[in-house]
């Protein structure tokens, strides 16, 4: 791309009512918070220019790309799997693996997989994702009928038992099929539907909605050095070309989540970066997602190398991200996310 304009809202406020609405810049149809600020970056042939702006000046800015932003962020998201985006939601993790990162083997049986998803239920999960093929860094994919054969039962048992809304977690157009035939809500793909050629025309024919997350490489050798002009801006235009990738399928933009992928091809810098920056994604049109939760840039940051001791990391990213006006958090730690953001909410 040799030529792009961005859009960053910065000073975040709570609870703006006070202030008009032409002094703020309201981020997806979401009136508890609002910038007072925005950074508008352009990248032309390779040079990057930055220039802040007051929330006042850049909605009186005429420049066409400028305003193209401003109407994508300002807009309202539709609801997702059936649960509005008013209020930031929780997707509880269930690993259905042996070697996931954080819980590898601890929910590979079926019926400890189906015992932990309806606790993450109990304690607050607006959504459950199941998953049984391992991307943690290093990780060797495994085909689609082990795949299916490690989550099926899951399903199955899961379907018409929870209140939460199920998700898949696959990079498989063959999976997304049968977990959609199985009574899934929603796809998430770690590979933003570009790891199994069929994937696009899968997900278009469920009708579901998708969560595209960006990653460079596979996740065999995604950490292998990891190197990006200027992370933010190509993340962003990573997704700008999966969610076009997606339109030209019949995968219309409203059904689209986005998420930039913390840990997947990145570094610790690179990952505080894109958290920093989340507020930029909502130019997409799309709801945004983040999942932080027990990363190892937490661990290479505080020292903290258990999983059991990344927890108050994970709620700081996850507040930083719900400042920025991410929708949805994937997380571990269902219980514990939910109380942090009941004092968030409890203080908009």
């Amino acid at each position: 791309m040799t030529s792009a304009t961005y859009l960053r809202p910065l000073g975040g406020l709570t609870a703006p009512a006070a202030l008009s609405r032409r002094d703020l810049l309201r981020v997806a149809g979401q009136d508890h918070l609002a910038f007072a600020a925005a950074e508008v970056i352009e990248r032309r042939n390779g040079n990057i220019h930055r220039t802040v702006h007051t929330a006042a000046d850049v909605r009186a800015s005429a420049d066409p790309e400028v305003r193209r932003l401003l109407v994508r962020l300002a807009a309202p998201r539709g609801a997702i799997a059936g649960l509005s985006l008013d209020r930031p939601r929780i997707m509880g993790i269930v690993n259905v693996t042996p070697d996931s990162f954080s819980d590898g083997g601890e929910f590979l049986d079926p019926d400890a997989a189906v015992a932990h998803a309806l606790r993450l239920d109990a304690e607050g999960a607006d959504i459950i994702d199941i998953g049984a093929e391992s991307t943690r860094p290093g990780a060797e994919p495994i085909g689609t009928a082990e795949e299916w054969r490690r989550c099926e039962p899951v399903l199955t048992r899961l379907a018409g038992r929870t209140r939460a809304r199920l998700s898949i977690d696959t990079r498989n157009g063959e999976t997304m099929r049968r977990a959609a035939a199985a009574g899934v809500h929603m796809i998430n793909d770690v590979s933003a539907l570009s790891h199994d050629p069929d994937s696009l025309r899968a997900a278009a024919a469920t009708g579901l909605p998708v969560v595209l997350m960006h990653t460079r490489g596979d996740p065999r050798t995604m950490q292998d050095n990891p190197v990006y002009e200027d992370v933010v801006l190509d993340v962003y235009d990573a997704l700008v070309a999966r969610i076009a990738a997606c339109e030209s399928a019949g995968i219309e933009r409203g059904r689209l989540v986005v998420d930039p992928g913390i840990g997947f091809g990145k570094t610790p810098a690179h990952n505080l970066a894109l958290i920093g920056a989340l507020s930029m994604l909502h130019g997409l049109g799309c709801a945004v997602m983040l999942g932080a939760s027990r990363k190892s840039f937490i661990a290479r940051l505080t020292g903290a190398g258990a999983m059991r001791d990344r927890l108050a990391g994970s709620l700081a990213a996850a507040l930083h991200g719900v400042q920025q006006g991410v929708q949805i958090l994937r997380v571990h730690d269902v219980a514990a996310t939910r109380q942090a953001l009941a004092i968030w909410e409890g203080a908009t």
